[in-house]
């Protein structure tokens, strides 16, 4: 065998092999440094509601088909109101009960201030009364004093038979007399201190009921409020048996029937708002350069011929890996180095031909014409 028949091989697997390790390395660079990124793992995306009931009942009526449009605030599914219209009427009237019961207790405390006056006038009453009896209590005190000197007084002289014996029964009979009267005032001056004691108790006893009644007001205005605020919880419970549109869109798929009873929680129709956007799932080694704002362009494949712009306007945070339930560990057990996909958000010209016919789901394939490198390079030190 000849030197060129071994040669030629040798070096042929020399150079597949330099150019294999070549493209190995320098593959990814290549790749993030293109001035287009292209994708086929894009999707034409929209935002969905699934629309939940928040209340239990029964189903009375669906008001919209499958797939229809529908406007902000259109009634999507209408629940059996009945139950919550009654609970929203009870409510109701307790509140009036609560307000009559007020309104009765107002009247009560009116009642009570009259009460009041009547026991404040009859202490007035009782103490003037009792001043006019000590006054009458002290009229007396001194012509018993006098009276009494004046019997002692005669007493001694009858001893030295100085005055007569009708001077002396005159002088006992003023005392004798004089006395009554002081007993009888002091007992109107001890009526007139019980009167006023009782007055007085009765006084700081309406006082304490006027109190009482106070708080009794404070509990009512309580209640009134606690029945204000069962009617905002039943009326918000009424308007959950409507189920309306929170903004334009088309209906999905219908999840309820009429006559199905259904549970808080429970889905009953999806909305997909108007709106789309497109969302490309890039390579991480496509997205060196690509920053918000790149011009980027769309081709759907309902609508071959048709070609579509738009602008990224979000890169996702993270990979897809890292949203999913379980994201991957690969930190353990051995390890298979995978490219990882990043979504990228990408909003539709305003006005472009397809406005209207555009479904969520839709394929498309994505063109983005990167700037970061220029920006780069413009960037960096010279």
């Amino acid at each position: 065998m000849s030197k060129r028949a071994i040669i030629v091989p040798v070096v042929t697997l020399g150079v597949a092999a330099i150019l294999l390790f070549t493209i190995k390395g320098c593959w990814t660079s290549w790749e993030g440094e293109g001035a287009e990124q292209r994708t086929d793992d894009a999707y034409v995306r929209a935002d969905m509601t699934p629309l939940s009931t928040r209340v239990s009942g029964m189903v009375r009526k669906v008001e919209v088909e499958d797939f229809a449009t529908v406007k902000p605030g259109q009634l999507l599914v209408q629940l059996d109101d009945e139950d919550y219209q009654a609970v929203l009427a009870e409510a109701r009237a307790a509140l009036t009960g609560a307000q009559a019961a007020l309104e009765d207790n107002q009247s009560a405390k009116g009642i009570q201030d009259s009460k009041i006056e009547n026991a404040e006038t009859m202490v007035a009453q009782a103490t003037a009364a009792v001043n006019a009896a000590r006054a009458g209590v002290s009229a007396v005190q001194s012509d018993v004093e006098r009276t009494g000197l004046e019997r002692k007084r005669q007493e001694a002289l009858l001893a030295v038979r100085a005055t007569t014996h009708q001077q002396v029964e005159s002088a006992i009979a003023d005392a004798d007399r004089l006395t009554g009267m002081l007993a009888s005032h002091q007992a109107d001056l001890e009526r007139a201190q019980a009167a006023l004691a009782s007055s007085r108790s009765l006084l700081e006893s309406e006082k304490r009921q006027r109190a009482a009644l106070d708080t009794r007001d404070n509990l009512y205005r309580a209640d009134i409020q606690a029945k204000q605020a069962a009617i905002i919880v039943a009326q918000v419970n009424l308007g959950y048996t409507q189920i309306v549109a929170p903004t334009a869109g088309a209906v999905g798929e219908r999840h309820v029937q009429e006559g199905q009873l259904v549970a808080p929680g429970m889905q009953v129709i999806d909305l997909v708002k108007g709106d789309v956007w497109i969302q490309a799932n890039l390579k991480e080694t496509q997205l060196t350069n690509i920053r918000q704002g790149d011009v980027a362009d769309i081709k759907v494949d309902a609508f071959p011929g048709i070609v579509l712009h738009g602008k990224v306007v979000e890169i996702a945070p993270a990979s897809g890996s890292q949203f999913s339930l379980l994201p991957p560990d690969n930190a353990t057990g051995n390890y298979t180095k995978v490219v990882q996909r990043l979504p990228v958000k990408i909003a539709l010209d305003p006005g472009h031909p397809l406005q209207g016919r555009l479904r969520p789901g839709f394929s498309v394939i994505v063109a983005i014409h990167t700037s970061g490198k220029g920006a780069k390079a413009e960037g960096s030190p010279s």
